[in-house]
Order: structure tokens, then sequence, then C-alpha cells
């Protein structure tokens, strides 16, 4: 087995759990990754601003992959490489997730924008990215700086359905992919987990048969696909597990931390 040099492992549903919390084994574990001379990161469909904590948290050296990996940033959240989504391409977007119902919003590089500051989860989404949204009547006039669009929807059938119809709307010109069976999320094109993985090989000199990586939603596969070994959380989705080369415990039962564990022992 080829030496696993890096980790990089997603957030929401694998790193924390439901209530949003660091456990002291997911610390420890990462802590012990880098007394192995084992390097972690994280990329996760949040913005940047919702990710700083986890920073300090985690003692992270390295840069970190938002919005899917799209908007990469050191550990001072400066900015190391970023993508916008195509204003033509956000424009339709926002037509197709109100064609669905679906509540909008659009992140900038630092600010979350909505048009209900009362949406069913926008209460939510501030509680996980520890950050409040700014309230706007249209989202015209930010069409062209737009990092990630996001639909949010009870309707998890209804939601999988909008992720078609906006990926045959958008064709190649965005990336439409669920970070959560509420959020369809849509990116700038060509760029992903996976992207931010062989971004993350290249600068650390290293071949991405090195890299483990850990999820547990649809686009965590991307990132899977080009790593040499990939951990699906126990609460992934059979399709997710499927297409993972392990699988650990789920969120609540410290699969991240059992994962890291089995890491470190097969490299011992």
């Amino acid at each position: 087995m080829t030496r696993i040099a890096l980790v990089v492992s997603d957030v929401d549903g694998t790193l924390l759990t439901k209530d949003k919390a660091l456990t002291d084994r997911a610390i420890g574990a990462v802590r012990k990754l880098r007394d192995a001379n084992i390097g972690f990161t994280v990329t996760s469909s949040r913005p940047t601003l919702g990710m700083r904590f986890l920073i300090g948290s985690l003692g992270i050296t390295l840069p970190i992959g938002a919005f899917n990996g799209s908007c990469i940033v050191g550990p001072d959240l400066k900015p190391v490489e970023q993508h916008l989504i195509p204003e033509t391409a956000a424009r339709r977007a926002v037509e197709v997730l109100g064609e669905f119902g679906a509540e909008i919003w659009l992140f900038t590089t630092d600010r979350w924008l909505v048009r209900d500051g009362k949406g069913a989860y926008v209460a939510h989404e501030a509680h996980t990215i520890r950050a409040d949204p700014t309230l706007v009547d249209d989202f015209t006039p930010y069409l062209a700086s737009a990092c990630k669009i996001v639909g949010a929807s009870a309707d998890a059938a209804g939601l999988q359905r909008c992720e078609i119809a906006m990926r045959e709307a958008l064709g190649a010109q965005a990336t439409a992919v669920r970070s959560q069976s509420y959020y369809l999320d849509i990116t700038p094109p060509g760029v992903n987990k996976g992207t931010f993985v062989q971004t993350m090989a290249h600068r650390l000199g290293i071949s991405t048969d090195a890299v483990s990586t850990i999820g547990d939603m649809q686009n965590d596969l991307a990132m899977f696909r080009v790593s040499g070994t990939s951990f699906a959380m126990g609460n992934a989705t059979d399709d997710v597990k499927q297409q993972a080369t392990h699988v650990t415990a789920s969120n609540e039962e410290e699969g991240f931390a059992k994962a890291m564990e089995s890491i470190l022992g097969r490299q011992a």
C-alpha cells in the first residue's frame, strides 16, 4: 500500500457531528496524523467564512478548499486560487431553482445573500457556518460575483429532480451537485473537490495515490475518484459507500476518528 502523505476531509456529515461539533477524539486523530508527518486539510461546500473555526481548532497549516474546492484559501483565509460562476449560468441557475420552488441563496467571496431571512433553512445554515446572511431584494447585482448558489428544500426527491434539470440547463457552464439531501450547490465549472485534491498533491509534490479522502455525500465522489484511498462515512448513502474503498462508522459514532486511526494503524 502506498504510504499516505495527506488526508483531505469533508466537513459536514463527516468531520463534524450532527450538532456541528468537533469531538475530542476527532481533534486528537488530526493531531496524531500531524505527529506521523501526514498532512491534513479540509474541503467543503461551505463558504470560506464558515470554515474559519476549523483552522484553529485542528491546527490546519495547509490551504483549505471552500465552495466544493472552487475557492482555495490559505490558513489566513487569503485567496490562493478562486473561480466564479459565469454570470449567464448564475442567472439561469436562479431561474431553475425558482421553477422548483427552492429557497435560493447566493454566496460571494465574503457574503451570504438571501432574499428571505426567515427561510426554512436560514437559521440552520447560520448555525452551521457561524455567520449571518445579508438580506437583498434582488440577486441581479451579484450574479457576476457568485462563488456558489444554493437551492435549499425539504423535498429531497424534488431537489433530486431539480439537480437533473439544473445539469441539463447549465451543461458545462457550471457544476450542480447536492452537498446534503436538502441542499443543491451550483459552483464554477471544471473545479470540484477532486481538482482540489489534485491541486494539493501538486503543491506538496506527492502522487494522488498518497492521498486519502473521507466524505459522505455525492459532492465527495469527485475526490474519491482521484485519491489513492477513500472512506465513506457510515451515514453516507449506499451509492456513495459503493464508490469508496472503505466504509467507516457514522459521524455520530466517531467515524472520522476511526478512519484516521485505521490509516495510522496501517502505516505503522
